[in-house]
């Protein structure tokens, strides 16, 4: 017989560990594997920038691969990409190269956090994250073998000392916020954020700010300009940031933690085993990324954003998005509908976004991404409406 027809006799029920098979697939990949599966959809379900990478960018992407810039990279990355980073970072939030903190390139911010987790959790750890959350953080916990510990952050989903304190146990290692969220598109202010510092270091617990979204903050939630951020009054604490999400380069797989040495260090020999390093000649582009205005992108969405909360006044509550580019939708009560099977009468519409539960253990609420054209956006607006209010 054909070996290669022969069919698989592995029994991966016994082989499969028990950390895989705790983690299931992502509510937003269905949603975006439904989305395809349907002609012409409604789809805002998916957290992807809908405009082009800049042309500068781009370019310098190219460069870099025509200049066959294409071996490994130093772990924590190349040399001109750190030195861009450590220049913005000094510029936004003050701290400089050559301190007590260093900096490493990752796969993305979903790398960068993922180093951490396995650097600092082990089975019994417990890891404090906002409910709701970035579909990705209980599952980070589970790969390190540690628990997520669920803040409740309803119904403003604002993740506050207060609501941090009692949840810190012996066991707590981790608090990780996200600032812009998303689901939410919450931005703390920064005297939440000053307390929540000052609750980490009385404690003893590293706090990690995911600000993948910072520069896509709107203007009414900026300080002094820029996007609120924990790092302006401690350095005890980790910095995540990232290229994709702002600036429309989410395949490239680039971001950045920043933080102190001997974390980062741990965090680079961990990389050097499972990633061995981020993609060189995108590194060599993403320094660039720096130089572009998002003003008028940013705009354009504060625009839909509005257009959002307008048209749904007075249909179902709405937190108002002060930064990403979600919307963090409630299903009306007398509806009698879970936020899953509202999604799921949204599809026989065309209509694709994503229940709440995906992100929380409440089922209450459905995630609308404006990261879409308007018309669409538009469109998915009336079902939403006629599905309210019918």
């Amino acid at each position: 017989m054909d070996a290669t027809k022969r069919p698989c006799s592995l029994d991966f029920g016994r082989l499969f560990s028990r950390r895989a098979l705790s983690i299931d697939a992502s509510g937003i990949r269905r949603a975006f594997e439904l989305g395809a599966s349907i002609e012409d959809p409604i789809n805002l379900s998916i957290g992807q920038p809908d405009f082009p990478v800049d042309a500068r960018v781009k370019q310098a992407a190219i460069r870099a691969i025509e200049s066959d810039r294409a071996g490994y990279s130093l772990t924590q990355g190349i040399p001109d990409l750190r030195r861009a980073i450590w220049e913005h970072l000094a510029s936004d939030i003050g701290w400089q190269a050559g301190g007590e903190e260093d900096l490493i390139v990752t796969l993305g911010t979903t790398g960068a956090l993922v180093l951490a987790a396995l650097s600092l959790l082990e089975t019994g750890d417990e890891v404090v994250i906002p409910d709701p959350y970035f579909v990705a953080y209980p599952q980070f916990a589970k790969v390190a073998g540690a628990q997520a510990v669920l803040c409740n952050t309803y119904p403003d989903f604002r993740m506050t000392a207060q609501r941090i304190a009692p949840l810190i146990t012996p066991r707590t290692k981790m608090v990780i916020i996200d600032s812009p969220s998303n689901p939410c598109g919450v931005v703390l202010s920064p005297r939440e954020l000053a307390d929540i510092v000052q609750l980490c270091e009385e404690r003893g617990v590293l706090l990690v700010s995911d600000e993948i979204y910072d520069a896509f903050t709107f203007p009414e939630a900026l300080d002094q300009g820029r996007c609120p951020s924990p790092a302006r009054m401690s350095k005890s604490l980790l910095l995540v940031r990232g290229f994709g999400k702002s600036y429309g380069c989410t395949g490239w797989r680039l971001g950045y933690a920043a933080g102190p040495r001997p974390l980062i260090q741990r965090m680079a020999i961990l990389q050097q085993y499972l990633f061995v390093c981020a993609p060189t000649p995108l590194q060599a582009a993403a320094s660039e990324c720096f130089h572009v205005d998002l003003a008028p992108i940013i705009a354009r969405y504060v625009k839909r954003r509005d257009l959002i909360v307008d048209s749904l006044a007075g249909v179902t509550s709405v937190t108002v998005p002060q930064g990403a580019f979600y919307a963090f939708i409630e299903i009306p009560k007398r509806l009698g509908l879970t936020g899953t099977q509202f999604a799921e009468r949204a599809v026989e519409h065309k209509l694709i976004v994503v229940p709440g539960g995906v992100f929380s253990s409440r089922d209450t609420h459905i995630r609308l991404s404006f990261a879409a054209p308007e018309e669409k956006i538009a469109a998915g607006l009336d079902v939403l409406r006629r599905m309210m209010c019918g």
